[in-house]
């Protein structure tokens, strides 16, 4: 019996040393992984305030230019509803979709990169007016300018005048045109469009405060004193007109 009794006294003992050093081991596990998940929490919580900082200073620099899913409907749409011409239709926009998927990422592209992307936009977008329309598109552009080729153009700030014109114009009004006029002399780019709108649009862009507010905002940012945009509004007629001195801002950078 009293054999029985130490063998059951030692059995108690070692279940008693087991469970303290089951319990210190798994503490200390315990301890070990929460101190790795408190790293990796730390670790995500920087890159997370790094990627937010990024957002913000994306955001910052394209205000208004993420190219809304209604302008990529609008191009295909306008390649779809004129099959003939779909060779033509697919080369512009190939051209259009290399400058938004890798050029538009740059803080800035040259007024040449941008001035071709530009025309290849209205391009598409003249593909869905009928051949009758009074469209009119004039460009005067100096190749020889000593900033043609420099990295001083936001990308992508001609879309918001472009597409308004076509997205504001009533197509099937006898009086209606479009008119886009595109100049790049002496290191000044300036870009007036204007078009006639119908009633509905009138109201809408009268409601709206005429034109996007997002424009403006961007070219406050980047160009500050270095730009004008002037809208007005007569008669149904709407008008742009942006003018970036591009050679001033230019200097600047340079010598800054």
């Amino acid at each position: 019996m009293e054999g029985n009794y130490y063998m059951i006294h030692d059995y108690w003992i070692f279940i008693g040393v087991f469970a303290v050093f089951f319990f210190l081991t798994v503490s200390i596990y315990l301890f070990s992984q929460n101190q790795k998940f408190k790293v990796k929490n730390a670790k995500l919580s920087t890159a997370n305030k790094m990627i937010q900082q990024r957002l913000n200073e994306v955001q910052l620099e394209h205000i208004g230019t993420k190219l809304n899913p209604h302008l990529f409907k609008n191009i295909l749409n306008s390649v779809q509803s004129h099959a003939y011409q779909t060779y033509m239709s697919l080369d512009k926009l190939a051209n259009v979709l290399d400058y938004i998927l890798y050029e538009s990422n740059n803080k800035f592209v040259s007024p040449k990169e941008e001035l071709n992307f530009a025309l290849s936009l209205i391009e598409i977008n003249k593909i869905k007016v009928n051949p009758l329309f009074d469209f009119r598109i004039k460009s005067k552009i100096n190749k020889a300018d000593e900033i043609y080729e420099e990295k001083v153009f936001a990308p992508l700030l001609s879309v918001d005048l472009i597409e308004n014109a076509f997205k504001h114009t009533d197509f099937l009004a006898s009086d209606s045109f479009i008119s886009i006029q595109l100049e790049f002399e002496k290191r000044i780019f300036t870009m007036k469009v204007s078009n006639k709108a119908s009633l509905k649009n009138i109201l809408e862009k009268e409601k709206s405060g005429f034109g996007s507010q997002s424009l403006d905002q961007r070219l406050k940012m980047i160009y500050n004193n270095f730009y004008t945009l002037q809208k007005s509004s007569k008669n149904g007629i709407f008008t742009a007109e942006l003018t970036i001195n591009l050679g001033d801002f230019y200097d600047k950078m340079r010598y800054s």
